[in-house]
C-alpha cells in the first residue's frame, strides 16, 4: 500500500509552547476504507519504525496474518519527528527554506496523539474498533485513548507504561549523550551524530534484551579469539544497521517524546486518567522486559475497569513484542473475536 500524506493544522501549537508550521503526517491504509462494515484497526508504531506495520510487524500484520487487508481496514501514521515521511528534522522549515536539522522542536506524546486525532477526523473515522501500540507506540496509544475514550471500541497496549520511568529516561539520556558527544553533532547537517547514534543503539539493545538473551544468543565460544566475541560484533552490527536506515536527530528527538509520557498530567492522577477508559482493554507484558517491566503493564490493567493483563513467555525481553508474533496472534485472536467478532470471521 502506497504512502499517503495529510497536512495538519497550518500552525500546530505544541505542548512546549512552540509552533510547528505546516506539519505533515505520512500514513498508510490497508483494506477498503470505504467499507463501513470492516473493523478499523489503528496501529501506533515504536521508536524507529514507520507507517507500514506489514513490514515491521510481519507475522501479526500481513496477508496471511491475524490482521490482514481482507478483513480489516488497517491504518498506521508515521510520528512527527521521524525520518520516514512525516515532518521531521530533515524536512524543510517554511520560515527559512532550509532543513530543520537541530532546530526541529521537541514534541511530546500528547502532541503525537493530537496529530493522529486530526488525521482520524480528516478520514471521517468516528470509531476505531481496535487501537494497538507497543513501547513508544503504546504510550501514544494510551494517551490518545485517555484524551478521546469514546473514539475507541477496544485497545491493546503492549510493553508500555502510564508514565516513562526514571530508569527508562536514564537509558534515553545516556543514548542522547552518546549522540551529542559525536563531534559531527555540532555540524548541523543531515548526518550529524550518526556515529554517536551507533553507540546509542548499542546501549538501547541492552534494554531491549536482557542478560539471558545475550547468554543464549551471543554466548562465548571455544573458537573465540582473545578480546573478540560474538556480543561485540552483534552490538556493532546493530549500530551500523540502524545508521543505514535512520537519522540521529530524529532518534534524539523521539527519545525525548518517550521521556515526556505521563498520562496523569491534566487529570490529577494516573488512576483518574485510566478511569476514563471504558472500552475493553488488554495490557500485554513481555517476559524479562527490563525496559518496561511487568509491573508497568499490570498498573495499566489495574486502573481500568474489566481490563485484562497477560504476559507473553519469551526469551527476547522487550523485543518480544516484535518477535513473538505467533504467541501474540493466539492471544489477540481471542480478544478480537470477543470484542469485534460480529464484524469478522476469523
Amino acid at each position: 500500500m502506497s504512502q499517503k500524506f495529510f497536512r495538519l493544522n497550518r500552525q500546530m501549537r505544541l505542548e512546549s509552547g512552540q509552533v510547528l508550521l505546516e506539519p505533515t503526517l505520512s500514513y498508510r491504509i490497508y483494506g477498503d476504507a470505504e467499507d463501513d462494515e470492516r473493523p478499523v484497526i489503528w496501529v501506533c508504531h515504536a521508536l524507529t519504525a514507520n507507517d507500514d506495520p506489514f513490514e515491521w510487524w510481519d507475522g501479526l500484520f500481513g496477508d496471511n496474518s491475524l490482521f490482514n487487508s481482507e478483513e480489516f481496514t488497517i491504518i498506521c501514521a508515521n510520528m512527527i519527528g521521524s525520518c520516514y515521511g512525516s515532518t521531521g528534522p530533515l524536512s524543510i522549515n517554511p520560515i527559512n527554506g532550509q532543513p530543520y536539522h537541530h532546530e526541529f522542536p521537541v514534541l511530546t506524546v500528547r502532541d503525537m496523539a493530537k496529530a493522529f486525532a486530526q488525521l482520524a477526523l480528516s478520514l471521517g473515522i468516528d470509531k476505531v474498533d481496535l487501537l494497538i501500540g507497543a513501547s513508544l507506540g503504546g504510550q501514544v496509544a494510551l494517551q490518545w485513548a485517555v484524551d478521546d475514550p469514546n473514539l475507541f471500541g477496544s485497545a491493546v497496549f503492549l510493553a508500555t507504561n502510564v508514565s516513562h520511568s526514571p530508569w527508562g529516561i536514564a537509558f534515553n539520556e545516556s543514548q542522547r549523550m552518546a549522540i551529542e558527544n559525536d563531534p559531527t553533532w555540532q555540524k548541523h547537517t543531515a548526518d550529524s551524530g550518526l556515529a554517536g547514534m551507533k553507540v546509542a543503539r548499542s546501549m538501547a539493545l541492552l534494554s531491549y534484551r536482557n542478560y539471558n538473551c545475550y547468554k543464549e544468543d551471543q554466548s562465548r565460544d571455544a573458537s573465540d579469539t582473545p578480546f573478540e566475541f560474538s556480543a561485540q560484533s552483534y552490538q556493532r552490527y546493530q549500530g551500523e544497521k540502524l545508521a543505514r536506515r535512520f537519522n540521529a536527530i530524529s532518534y534524539h528527538r523521539l527519545s525525548k517524546v518517550m521521556d515526556s509520557h505521563d498520562i496523569s498530567k491534566g487529570h490529577g492522577s494516573v488512576n483518574n486518567a485510566l478511569s476514563r477508559l471504558r472500552m475493553p482493554v488488554l495490557s500485554i507484558s513481555m517476559e524479562g522486559d527490563i525496559l518496561f517491566p511487568l509491573n508497568e503493564q499490570e498498573e495499566i490493567a489495574d486502573g481500568i475497569k474489566d481490563a485484562i493483563h497477560m504476559e507473553i513467555p519469551t526469551k527476547k525481553g522487550h523485543d518480544g513484542f516484535l518477535i513473538e508474533t505467533e504467541k501474540l496472534s493466539l492471544i489477540l485472536e481471542e480478544f478480537v473475536q470477543k470484542n469485534i467478532g460480529e464484524k469478522i470471521t476469523l
